[in-house]
């Protein structure tokens, strides 16, 4: 637990690892608070035409440990891996919190994946089981051929796979206490499978200690929660880490009730109806959404909001979102980075005065993070550098999955490697600078992309933008940017020139995009963030077209 201090010198400073030496997640998350207050709400979802439903500790505890044993009658056992394929709901959480007790691991999967997408992960994991809904049963159907080591494949939903389990069916059979295997922090609990945007996803393992490695973190930018009438909601995915452990599970552990809501494309309208309807008070918005929100006019004339913190992360916020949120919500949002390997590490907290426009703040208390070269060096304030995390750290993952070389490529020394440019002042705030390779040559200037995204973001005509480097004879590459307008807005070339003009007179000369292409959307992982990679090779493709 994070001990509220009235200054971040302090909070930093005081703060202590206590990882005790045996920890199962599973047990952490529910039956503690199961033997303490059994009625206490832990979950709700959200219904659009029907109050919400509720989920209590006691029913938690009790319904993890009958599909525990359902698993393991199934002949599930320790170290096996169990996808879970499912959007928010109670399921999810009860399958997670099973697969945890039984000393199994998780394996969360978006239901936004395509085929060889999942394929992919599953066949990489070897995962003996799946647990999924009927939509995700038919995804699953043209690839269980080549799943030989998928054993076993439970529904949540009637369906017409006749060799699939029923979830609930399973749960009635096997009703009673089940004892938890005996977890170490250091005993795999979870494999989250990074986005692969420069080659093959990697299964990014973590043992049981992530969770509480994540507590100062998440207590630190919801401004020492638990408070009085905390509720958390978030509109991403639980198979990212992002809605796991930003979330979800520090939540539970906490005692805090947790809203989900169904699965569907981001609604700014409906984000903003989920938050009043169920007096949502604490939110984690990643920066996409915040920018898709920004459409609803005076959201608080319109919506009765009861919130009291805001967090953000997954991709640059920026200056103008972040100015955003402060003039339209009244509150300062709290912004933090980290990695599948390593999240929660930089944060910000308001509260204490924290936080600045632009950067995402300082290290988060248990976390030693740097801006170093290339072999490993600490750099001097205002240089931009990779930014790295040393080791130990109990957030860290314990390695790439059946992929040692890849792991040990992760490290220089003590140093995890993000990969991620950045760089640190003298006060210790470190600013997002852009993937090492999102980063734009230009006439002899190396050019992030987050801030021209973010400076084309405060433009009014602008609801998401992604900014390139396109290849070119004389520059070596030149600025570009896909445009994607808010509605009442149309593409035309004067919108284009004055879309230039406005990231000229705010940057610099050699910053502004030189091509402004207008698009009916950008491409997005399943976390939210601008698959740039994607749009630097049609930016590239575009060239040789043209030669």
């Amino acid at each position: 637990m994070l001990a509220e201090r009235s200054t971040y010198d302090a909070l930093y400073g005081d703060f202590r690892w206590q990882i005790p030496g045996r920890f199962n997640i599973g047990t952490a998350v529910s039956d503690e608070w199961a033997a303490r207050a059994p009625d206490r709400v832990c979950l709700q979802h959200f219904l659009t035409d029907a109050p919400p439903l509720e989920l209590t500790y006691g029913e938690l505890a009790a319904r993890s440990d009958a599909f525990a044993a359902a698993l393991a009658a199934e002949g599930i056992g320790k170290g096996d891996r169990v996808g879970i394929l499912l959007p928010q709901g109670f399921e999810t959480v009860i399958a997670h919190v099973a697969i945890y007790k039984l000393g199994a691991i998780a394996l969360p999967l978006a239901l936004l994946f395509g085929a060889d997408a999942l394929l992919f992960r599953l066949r990489n994991a070897g995962a003996k089981a799946v647990v999924t809904s009927r939509f995700g049963l038919e995804r699953l159907g043209p690839i269980l051929a080549d799943l030989p080591d998928l054993a076993l494949r439970v529904t949540t939903e009637p369906s017409g796979d006749p060799a699939a389990r029923s979830f609930h069916e399973m749960l009635a059979r096997h009703a009673g206490p089940f004892s938890a295997v005996d977890s170490g922090p250091d005993d795999p609990a979870m494999m989250i499978y990074t986005s692969g945007t420069t080659g093959p996803p990697k299964g990014a393992l973590h043992g049981h200690r992530v969770l509480l490695g994540h507590v100062p973190g998440f207590q630190m930018h919801h401004e020492f929660l638990p408070q009085p009438g905390d509720r958390i909601w978030t509109p991403s995915d639980w198979a990212w880490a992002g809605g796991l452990l930003n979330v979800l599970l520090p939540a539970l552990l906490l005692g805090v009730p947790v809203v989900s809501s169904p699965g569907q494309k981001f609604d700014p309208d409906m984000a903003y109806r989920i938050m009043q309807d169920m007096d949502v008070r604490n939110a984690f918005i990643p920066p996409t959404a915040l920018r898709l929100m920004k459409s609803v006019a005076d959201p608080r004339k319109k919506y009765r909001l009861n919130l009291r913190t805001i967090a953000s992360a997954g991709e640059s916020l920026g200056r103008e979102t972040w100015e955003w949120v402060q003039d339209t919500l009244g509150l300062t949002i709290n912004e933090f980075y980290g990695q599948t390997e390593c999240n929660m590490v930089l944060g910000s907290i308001g509260k204490l005065g924290v936080s600045r426009p632009g950067p995402i703040g300082k290290a988060i208390p248990g976390h030693t993070v740097a801006i170093i070269d290339a072999e490993g060096r600490e750099l001097p304030h205002g240089t931009v550098g990779q930014v790295a995390v040393k080791r130990p750290d109990p957030v860290m993952f314990l390695g790439y999955w059946r992929n040692e070389t890849a792991t040990a490529e992760k490290f220089i020394g003590d140093w995890m490697t993000t990969g991620d440019l950045g760089r640190m002042d003298a006060d210790g705030y470190v600013t997002f600078f852009g993937r090492d390779d999102d980063v734009i040559t230009s006439s002899g200037y190396r050019i992030g992309p987050s801030e021209i995204e973010d400076c084309l973001a405060g433009h009014p005509a602008v609801q998401l933008a992604a900014a390139v480097g396109k290849p070119d004879p004389v520059r070596t590459e030149i600025v570009k940017a896909y445009v994607m307008l808010q509605p009442g807005h149309a593409p035309s070339a004067a919108l284009a020139a004055d879309i230039r003009e406005w990231v000229k007179s705010r940057l610099s000369m050699h910053e502004y995009p030189r091509e402004v292409e207008f698009v009916d959307s950008l491409p997005l992982t399943t976390s939210g963030k601008v698959i740039r990679h994607l749009l630097r090779k049609r930016a590239a493709e575009e060239t040789s077209a043209a030669a």
